[in-house]
C-alpha cells in the first residue's frame, strides 16, 4: 500500500514537471512581455514589471508613427473565419463523398489526396500569386481567402471519421427521401461534433499565424493583417525584445480564448485521432 502511494506521488512529480517544462516557454513570453525593459531576457523570473512594451507597441513603435491595429485585427478576424470556413465546407463535402459515395476513381482521389499533402506549400506559391495578379485580385480580401478555401489535412480528417459512421444511418436518409447534401449536413455533422472542433482550432490557428502569403498579396495599410503589420514593425526593430515578446502574447490570445471555450470538444476529438 505504501509502495503504490510512493509510486502515484512518484507520477504526479514527474507530471508536473513535465507540465512546467511545457507551459514556462510561454509563461517567459507573458512575464518578458511586461517585464521592464533593463530585465527582459536577462532574468528567468523578472522582478519589475511595466506595460512599457504594450505601449510601444500601440504608440507605433521607434518612429511613433500611429498603426492601424483594430483594422488589421479585423482584418485578421475577417481573414481567417472566412478561410477556415471555406475549408471546414470543402473539407467535409469532399471527405463525405470519399467516404460514403460509391463513384468511379475514388480510391485513386482519395491516394491523391494522401500524395498531396506532402507537397511543401512553398512550391506553389508563385503560380498561385501569379494567377491572383492576372485575375486582378490583389491587394483584396479574395486574395488572402481564396487560395486558402481548401485544405487537404481537413479532407484526411473528415475522411476518416466519417468511414466509422455506420452506414445505416445514411440508408434510412436514403429511404426517408433525403439528399446527399441533406445528408450531409442534418445528420452526418451533427455526429461529428469532436472531429470538427479540432478541425476548426487546427486550422484557425493555422490561418490565423499565416504571414508570408500576407506579406506578398497585401500592399495598401487598410488591408493589413495583423502578423503583417508586426513584422513591418519589427523589421527595423529586431533590437527591442520586450515589445516583440508584447507582440507575440496579443497573437496568441485569440487562439488560447478559442481552445478554452471548446476544450472539451476538443478533448474527444482527439481521443479519436489518436486511435
Amino acid at each position: 500500500m505504501v509502495g503504490s502511494k510512493k509510486g502515484l506521488t512518484f507520477r504526479y512529480v514527474i507530471a508536473f514537471a513535465l507540465l512546467i517544462v511545457m507551459v514556462f516557454p510561454y509563461l517567459y513570453m507573458v512575464m518578458n512581455s511586461f517585464a521592464d525593459w533593463t530585465q527582459v531576457d536577462k532574468k528567468v523570473v523578472p522582478t519589475e514589471f511595466t506595460i512599457r512594451s504594450y505601449e510601444w507597441l500601440f504608440s507605433g513603435g521607434e518612429a511613433g508613427i500611429a498603426r492601424p491595429w483594430l483594422k488589421a485585427f479585423l482584418n485578421s478576424v475577417i481573414v481567417s473565419t472566412a478561410s477556415t470556413a471555406l475549408m471546414m465546407v470543402t473539407g467535409a463535402m469532399v471527405a463525405f463523398a470519399l467516404a460514403k459515395m460509391n463513384f468511379r476513381g475514388r480510391d485513386f482521389i482519395n491516394n491523391a489526396v494522401l500524395f498531396q499533402m506532402f507537397f511543401p506549400a512553398i512550391i506553389l506559391l508563385i503560380p498561385t500569386f501569379l494567377i491572383i495578379q492576372n485575375a486582378g485580385l490583389y491587394d483584396t480580401y479574395t486574395a488572402m481567402i481564396l487560395p486558402k478555401a481548401m485544405s487537404l489535412w481537413a479532407v484526411f480528417m473528415y475522411t476518416n471519421f466519417f468511414r466509422a459512421i455506420p452506414d445505416t444511418f445514411i440508408e434510412a436518409a436514403k429511404l426517408d427521401g433525403a439528399s446527399n447534401f441533406q445528408i450531409l449536413y442534418k445528420i452526418v455533422m451533427p455526429m461529428s461534433k469532436s472531429i470538427t472542433t479540432v478541425v476548426f482550432l487546427f486550422l484557425f490557428m493555422e490561418r490565423w499565424t499565416e504571414l508570408l502569403w500576407d506579406m506578398i498579396v497585401v500592399r495598401s495599410d487598410s488591408m493589413l493583417t495583423l502578423n503583417v503589420l508586426l513584422s513591418q514593425m519589427f523589421g527595423p526593430y529586431g533590437g527591442y525584445p520586450g515589445p516583440m515578446y508584447a507582440a507575440s502574447v496579443l497573437l496568441t490570445v485569440p487562439i488560447i480564448i478559442l481552445f478554452l471555450f471548446f476544450s472539451k470538444q476538443f478533448k474527444e476529438g482527439m481521443q479519436f485521432t489518436l486511435k
